[in-house]
This record gives C-alpha cells, sequence and structure tokens, in this order.
C-alpha cells in the first residue's frame, strides 16, 4: 500500500528521527510513504480567521496532489496533521474559503476536501492493525511502563480531528501494548505542555510540563512517548527531567528490530 506523505518542515530540521523511524518501521508493515513534491511549510498553527486564505494553501496544495494521485495522505508531526485535517475540513464544509481558495490556486480541478487525511498511527490502526503489528515485533518492550502523551494537537476539536476520543484516548495505549510494552494511565496525558508559549511564558510552559511529568512518573510511567516535536522540545527543555521522552516511531523501530539500521545510516 502506498500513501501520500507530507513530513513538514521539523522533520526536515530537529524532529528526523521521528521521520526516519517512522519510514524504515512502514517498510517492514508493508507499506510504502511517498513524500509529496514541492511541499511546502503548514504553517504550523491552524489559522482561525475564516478570511485567512493565503496561510491556507500551502496545505491544500499538499491535499490536492495527494488526490490528484488517488493516495491518502499521511502526517507524523501533531502539528502538521492538526493544520492539515482542519483545512481539509474547511474545503469540504465551508464553501466560502472552499471558492476564495480554488480561485486563488486556479488547479485543473477545484479540490472540495475529497483527500482522506491520516497520521500514521491512524494507519497502524486502522490499516495495517494492532494485532497484524504485533506479529510483526521481534523485540518486544517487556516490562517497560510506559506513558503515553497525547497533548491536544491530535485530540481536538474532537469532532473534525476524529483521531480518538478527546477525553480518554486509547490509540498510543493500544500501540504500546502492540509492541510489548505495558501502558501507564495517567490523568495529564492529554493536558497542552504549553508548546506555544514555551518562549514567551517559559515560567508557566515549565510549570505545565512539570504537572504533565510528575502526572507521569507518580503512575509509575519509566518514559514517555509523543506524536509531537514542539511537545518533545518542551517537555525536555521546561519539564523537571524526571522521564526520558521518545518519538513512538523509535520505540516502533526498536520492536520491529529496525532502529540499529536507522541509526547506522
Amino acid at each position: 500500500m502506498k500513501y501520500s506523505y507530507y513530513p513538514g518542515c521539523t522533520l526536515r530540521t530537529k524532529a528526523k528521527t521521528l521521520d526516519a523511524y517512522a519510514r524504515a518501521s512502514a517498510q517492514v508493515l508493508g507499506f510504502e510513504l511517498e513524500e509529496i513534491e514541492n511541499w511546502q511549510c503548514c504553517g504550523g498553527v491552524y489559522p482561525l480567521g475564516s478570511d485567512e486564505i493565503a496561510t491556507k494553501l500551502s496545505s491544500v496544495r499538499a491535499l490536492n496532489e495527494a488526490k490528484e494521485k488517488g493516495q491518502d495522505l499521511v502526517t507524523l508531526c501533531s502539528a502538521c496533521h492538526h493544520v492539515i485535517k482542519r483545512v481539509n475540513d474547511d474545503m469540504k464544509n465551508v464553501e466560502d474559503i472552499r471558492t476564495r481558495a480554488n480561485n486563488y490556486m486556479q488547479l485543473p480541478e477545484a479540490y472540495a476536501g475529497e483527500t482522506t487525511v491520516l497520521h500514521f498511527l491512524e494507519v497502524l490502526r486502522d490499516r495495517v492493525g494492532f494485532d497484524e503489528l504485533k506479529k510483526k515485533v521481534v523485540s518486544p518492550l517487556t516490562g517497560k511502563k510506559i506513558g503515553a502523551y497525547y497533548g491536544c494537537l491530535l485530540l481536538r476539536p474532537g469532532k473534525i480531528m476524529a483521531f480518538d476520543d478527546p477525553e480518554n484516548p486509547k490509540i498510543m495505549e493500544d500501540f504500546i501494548r502492540a509492541i510489548g510494552g505495558e501502558p501507564v494511565v495517567y490523568p495529564y496525558r492529554n493536558e497542552c505542555c504549553g508548546g506555544y508559549i514555551s518562549l514567551k511564558e517559559k515560567e508557566m510552559a515549565g510549570t505545565m510540563c512539570e504537572k504533565i511529568m510528575d502526572s507521569a512518573a507518580g503512575f509509575g510511567a519509566e518514559m514517555m512517548i509523543t506524536a509531537c516535536p514542539l511537545c518533545m522540545y518542551n517537555l525536555n527543555s521546561n519539564g523537571n527531567g524526571k522521564l526520558p521522552v521518545y518519538y513512538f516511531t523509535e520505540l516502533l523501530a526498536e520492536a520491529l528490530g529496525v532502529k540499529e539500521e536507522v541509526e547506522n545510516q
């Protein structure tokens, strides 16, 4: 199975390993991530103003390219996924935005939200299946107590993102079980880390991160995983350092036996 793939800027700089582990793991699991051509930055933050058409266009270009290839569009970065999924919803359901975006872009065929946007975790859950993933594991993370950190961008707004239950998600816990680990459910796993205020309001962001890490550690976690480069940065920079934080794709690659191969490239 082949998917169009939008990596995003951070996976070309600070989060290269999030990308590399995902690509290697996808090969083992039998699907391919085909990077779309000439992608541009998604903007990092969903533009709330309905009149902000220009800031939505990079997402529309990516979505339309996947449509033209007849493929679903896969993302990894939580922020990119959030922006692209919400813009896709605009193009599907908000006539004014759809009309003005298409008028601006002058596409051969108007784009109207036809592309399905999937996060890599959704591919694992809904296309590969966690039972099938479990069969591919060669180095299970047996005995590892892992706290999943969702943050806010994957889960909210719930009806548009449709990723999981925003109040009681379980996709990452099911993923942890599939790779042989023991998921630790803790209260702050779906609370905001303060990523977007981490530079301007460092003290406030630090307090938010400390609460998250204290919560995970207090419930027995030995490590944390995330899908968000911004969360990774913020937890490591502004947290209390109680727990190591990993990208979920690193643990996936380890369980599938390709981590060392990626690191030696």
